[in-house]
């Protein structure tokens, strides 16, 4: 007879951000696995108090908020304009996405009343904004938000209620260069991350269609896109143009080494990857 992980001892693994084997161990008894998980959980523990001296006494900022200030120096020196935007969103702003209630995605969406919600996109917001500065500004024009989003998504290591996104967007390039752009855009974001080994994979949206995803491993970092869209004609606008919208929780899970996008998350349980309960 063999024994493996117990459902408890793989959930407070997962907590500390053990990284688990792709074959789950194998144990002659109990008596040998309850021994290897607490030998692994003293390590663990351990480890998280010496990262949190280390945020009390050198660091003072969690990853997060560390991977929102690297991304937005980095877009500024490109030219980008940051720009900050209302967390509810009106129900119109979100049919003008085409979501609405026939969509794959309303049913994700946390609605405060039948009128208004949580944004689960910066996309609107930025169409709003962008079509009024491209009449206002010399072209080519590059803006980028950061800030909450939040959908109904499936619980997981990678899927969170409450997630920080940057999108970024430049409008009015030939249209013959914005494949490269593309590229040249999740460059720069992805060195700014600190993550390198990365591929784009063309794929498919609910929202906009054919799309660009930037991927490690099988993790997805971001999304992007590419105009002249269908959606364009919905804000009054036409051009091309080109966005990348990334989740800063699954950066900063990365280039910290950890297991868990909640350790990384807005969180009362976890502080800059360490669980609190410890």
């Amino acid at each position: 007879m063999s024994f493996s992980w117990t459902d408890v001892q793989k959930k407070r693994l997962a907590e500390l951000n053990f990284v688990m084997a792709e074959a789950a161990p194998v144990f002659a008894t109990e008596q040998a696995r309850d021994q290897a998980f607490k030998q692994a959980e003293v390590g663990l523990v351990r480890a998280g108090k010496e990262k949190l001296a280390a945020l009390l006494t050198e660091k003072k900022r969690p990853a997060l908020c560390e991977m929102e200030t690297r991304l937005a120096a980095a877009l500024t020196a490109q030219g980008f304009v940051q720009v900050t935007t209302p967390v509810i969103l009106a129900k119109g702003m979100l049919a003008k996405m085409t979501i609405d209630d026939r969509h794959a995605l309303f049913s994700q969406v946390f609605w405060l009343d039948d009128k208004k919600c949580l944004r689960p996109m910066l996309a609107p917001n930025l169409y709003y904004i962008l079509k009024d500065l491209v009449r206002l500004w010399p072209l080519p024009v590059r803006i980028f938000e950061i800030g909450s989003c939040f959908r109904k998504e499936s619980q997981g290591n990678h899927h969170l209620n409450e997630f920080t996104m940057l999108n970024l967007v430049e409008w009015g390039l030939p249209a013959e260069a914005r494949q490269d752009r593309i590229a040249e855009l999740a460059a720069v974001v992805m060195a700014a991350a600190g993550i390198d080994g990365y591929r784009l994979e063309l794929t498919s949206s609910v929202v906009y269609g054919d799309t660009v995803d930037v991927l490690k491993g099988d993790l997805e970092l971001a999304s992007g896109a590419m105009g002249p869209h269908f959606l364009d004609g919905n804000w009054g606008m036409s051009g091309a143009w080109v966005g990348l919208g990334f989740g800063l929780e699954r950066l900063a899970m990365l280039r910290s080494g950890g297991q868990n996008v909640r350790s990384v998350s807005k969180s009362i349980s976890y502080l800059d990857g360490v669980r609190l309960n410890i």
